[in-house]
């Protein structure tokens, strides 16, 4: 068992510390042992011989100051430092330990504030007046540069006085921050210094917009930019100075190209300065607040001025970019006005140009057969505009479709429509119509369609290519005719063509005409049910003949129409053959048992025919009218050299003189000449003869020789127009009958008010035309004239 109770102690440092040793025998070895290990726990005293030297603080802060300041002194001279940076931060640190910290700074800062006056501030004062703007701000900024240089020594040297104290210290600057305060109060805020400078980096910045500026210079500006961010005086001093120029230079330039540009090249210029001002405050890394500053002086100088903005919205200038189609500058126009929320504004001189456009296209007389696909191209090239430069803005739209609307609803009594106020795109978009329908692909335009441009179409798909290009006139001219008040002129000229060409069988597209007929008019959809009646009824006929083994000579086909669903037309004179006399009236007496009380009226000017030559060089077959087919069957027993009068053939046919002279111009004078005449000559004379021409040859063999009777005669167009007239007046008179009986008593303007509402579907009319419609039926007694307590004019109704 041990005992800890009384411990010896070994006294390391005595020199009679007694050893016991004992000798162990192992091996024939012997080794000493220390006995007092053996012996227990000891307590080992460790004594300091080493001697504390006694120093002096105030003299060890007066020499660490001492090389501080000569450090100083060197780093402000850009010399080289007399002492390691090693050292000189281990005295700043002990220094701050020893809470010396606030003299330290006191004196730095006094040291360095010493250092940039004598150092830069004093020189760049000194050549300041041999400098211009520009090299003084190079001087400053070099120095600028220089000094940043010195700070980070400085920096790295008291970093432990920076962060140990300065940073616990909020209102005591840091190294950093007290350097670049001593360098703006020393150098940038002298007042001989501080005006070369800003009118130095202005200049630059002028120069820069001149595109003068040399690459050096452009890295001096970006420099000297970044400076100011530094020193902090952007905003206080640099951003005032270069706004206030820039608002004068801009001023000066709007001032000069609004004089001397026109608008195309004064929008492109407003465009390019706007985008490089963008562009240049990026690239110098300009603050947002001036980025967007700098932005609202160019729109308010450029755009919003009064003469920039009257500039800008010129009736003649947008007028000529519309003319001239020039779609990327009116999307810079667009794009300008749009930052000042002034796109309302292109309204009034949008419209002014399509009215103005449209109303030429609409009353040229000379080329009044090109106005659909002129409407047509003008229209498209509007849509694209909308689309492409005024990004479909919706008032501009609503501009686009009211102007188109306006002008195609004007009236003018012209020679165009025979002294009527009847609009003129109602007929010729019916006559277009017809074009497309009857003439197909090859009578559209090649400006109003691709499908012509493309040469390499497969031939399989040709019908089905042409069927959709039919479809897509067909669309436009159907988006054109919604513009059209007044469907009365259109839907009288569409139905005389859409008859012609469902009885000749002339239409390109069957599903097409339903298409356009439903489309245009609900009018005339009986005249589509009359067709397929008319073919029901000729099946029936035919199967009547095959019953009773019948064989006519000819083949009859017979279309049997309802007279108040199709256009009226005269009663020709014509003596048809006897053959053909036989079979119509065969037709008839079964028509007429098998619908009791209906009465048959043959109009021969609608008939055609395909009648078998046998001539000398060659058979053909000939797709003629029925005026034609009489003319030439007189010539049936007749020989090659047997010559015919003109008195011969009228009295045989028992056409009058107009239909006979048409027809034996287009027999002998046109492009296919079956007949010869004699004399030779483009005009048919009544002493003319002729004999059928025995050298006729062609490489078809089925022709269709022009129809003479399907062409229209200035006499028809007129008799149309007039019709269209009287009509318009008996429908207003019925208006105005059914307002005066509804109302009993009624003043002359809201009359004529009314009456305009009333009849707005079918066109407005001019209150004169309503004016002359009253005198009419005040003249037949349906009402009279009377005023009212206040002395208005007014009419009351007559039972």
């Amino acid at each position: 068992m041990y005992d800890f109770s009384k411990p010896n102690h070994i006294d390391l440092t005595s020199a009679s510390a007694a050893m016991t040793t004992v000798a162990k025998k192992s091996g024939g070895m012997t080794r000493q042992v220390d006995a007092s290990v053996q012996s227990g726990p000891k307590k080992l005293v460790v004594k300091n011989l080493r001697q504390t030297p006694k120093s002096d603080p105030e003299k060890y802060f007066k020499q660490v100051l001492s090389q501080l300041d000569a450090a100083l002194s060197a780093i402000l001279v850009n010399e080289r430092l007399p002492y390691s940076n090693e050292e000189l931060y281990r005295g700043v640190e002990n220094l701050c330990r020893q809470g010396r910290a606030a003299p330290l700074f006191k004196a730095l800062c006094e040291k360095c504030k010493e250092g940039i006056s004598s150092q830069f501030g004093k020189p760049l004062v000194a050549q300041a007046s041999s400098l211009d703007y520009t090299g003084v701000l190079r001087s400053v900024l070099e120095s600028w540069e220089a000094w940043n240089v010195r700070l980070k020594t400085i920096h790295s040297i008291f970093y432990f006085l920076d962060r140990s104290y300065l940073l616990r210290s909020p209102s005591l600057p840091t190294i950093e921050e007290m350097g670049t305060s001593e360098f703006r109060n020393q150098v940038f805020s002298h007042p001989t210094l501080q005006p070369g400078i800003l009118s130095g980096a202005c200049s630059l910045m002028n120069a820069e917009r001149a595109e003068t500026l040399v690459e050096r210079d452009s890295a001096l500006l970006c420099r000297a930019i970044k400076m100011f961010y530094s020193l902090g005086v952007y905003s206080s001093h640099f951003e005032p100075e270069l706004l206030g120029r820039s608002s004068s230079y801009f001023a000066s330039w709007s001032d000069d190209k609004v004089e001397t540009l026109d608008l195309a090249h004064y929008i492109q210029a407003c465009q390019k300065l706007i985008d490089q001002e963008l562009q240049r405050c990026d690239d110098l890394g300009l603050d947002t607040v001036t980025r967007k500053t700098l932005e609202t002086y160019l729109e308010d100088l450029l755009i919003d001025g009064d003469k920039q903005r009257g500039k800008l919205l010129s009736t003649i200038g947008l007028s000529a970019l519309l003319q001239a189609d020039d779609r990327d500058t009116l999307k810079q126009l667009y794009g300008l006005l749009r930052r000042r929320d002034l796109c309302e504004k292109l309204r009034p001189p949008f419209e002014a140009f399509i009215s103005e456009q449209g109303s030429q296209i609409v009353f040229d007389e000379a080329r009044e057969q090109e106005m659909v696909v002129r409407l047509l191209n003008f229209k498209k090239k509007l849509d694209m505009t909308w689309e492409h430069s005024f990004l479909m803005h919706v008032g501009l739209g609503h501009s686009l479709r009211e102007a188109f609307e306006a002008f195609i609803n004007k009236s003018k009594r012209s020679n165009m429509t025979w002294g009527t106020d009847n609009p003129k795109p109602g007929e010729m978009i019916a006559k277009h119509v017809d074009m497309v329908l009857k003439g197909g692909l090859k009578a559209i335009p090649a400006n109003t369609t691709a499908a012509k441009n493309d040469s390499h179409v497969d031939a399989d798909a040709s019908s089905e290519d042409e069927d959709v290009e039919i479809n897509k006139q067909l669309d436009n001219v159907l988006e054109l005719f919604r513009f059209v008040h007044g469907k009365a002129v259109f839907e009288a000229f569409y139905k005389r063509d859409l008859a012609r060409r469902l009885l000749l069988n002339r239409s390109a597209s069957a599903d097409a005409e339903k298409k356009c007929g439903a489309g245009f008019t609900h009018n005339l959809e009986q005249m589509f049910k009359d067709m397929e009646l008319a073919r029901e009824e000729v099946t029936s006929y035919k199967s009547m003949l095959e019953e009773r083994d019948s064989r006519p000579t000819i083949d009859l086909n017979v279309s049997v129409l309802s007279a108040s669903a199709w256009p009226s037309y005269p009663d020709v004179p014509l003596i048809i053959p006897r053959e053909v006399q036989q079979q119509t009236t065969i037709f008839e007496q079964y028509y007429k048992a098998k619908h009791s009380g209906r009465k048959l009226t043959w109009k021969h000017s609608l008939a055609h025919c395909q009648l078998k030559a046998y001539l000398p060089k060659g058979n053909k077959e000939f797709v003629v009218s029925s005026y034609q087919a009489v003319v030439l069957l007189i010539f049936k027993d007749k020989s090659t050299n047997a010559e015919v009068t003109y008195d011969h053939i009228q009295a045989a046919s028992g056409l009058d003189d107009v239909e006979l002279k048409r027809t034996l111009q287009s027999l002998a004078c046109a492009k296919y000449k079956v007949l010869s005449k004699t004399p030779k000559g483009r005009e048919v004379d009544s002493t003319d003869t002729f004999s059928i021409n025995a050298n006729f040859s062609d490489q078809k063999y089925r022709i269709k020789i022009n129809q003479i009777q399907a062409k229209e005669t200035k006499e028809e167009n007129k008799e149309t127009h007039e019709r269209v007239a009287a009509d318009r007046a008996y429908e207003t008179q019925a208006a105005i009958v059914r307002i005066m009986k509804s109302r009993k008593t009624i003043t002359h303007l809201d009359l004529v008010s009314d009456v305009i509402a009333a009849t707005k579907s079918r066109g407005v009319l001019d209150a004169g035309d309503i004016k002359k419609n009253i005198e009419k039926l005040i003249e037949k007694e349906y009402m009279e004239r009377e005023q009212t307590e206040d002395g208005r004019n007014a009419y009351s109704y007559l039972a």
